[in-house]
């Protein structure tokens, strides 16, 4: 769910052109050129991360054993 999360969190900063402001600052601060994919896909560990920590955490510990 945190990927979800995270991807539509993406999405919605999208809209106030966070993603420009976010490529233009990573070129500055390492030099490299990024995409709008660059972008996403860093929302996307992010959330994947999230779940990582959800599950060590033990929040899907009812969902597993329960079913």
């Amino acid at each position: 769910m945190a990927i979800l999360a995270f991807l539509l969190i993406g999405w919605i900063l999208s809209w106030v052109k966070f993603e420009n402001l976010f490529i233009q600052s990573f070129k500055e601060l390492f030099g490299k050129d990024v995409t709008k994919a660059s972008y996403y896909f860093l929302f996307l560990c992010i959330g994947i991360f999230g779940e990582f920590v959800l599950l060590l955490q033990g929040a899907y510990y009812t969902v597993f054993l329960y079913r």
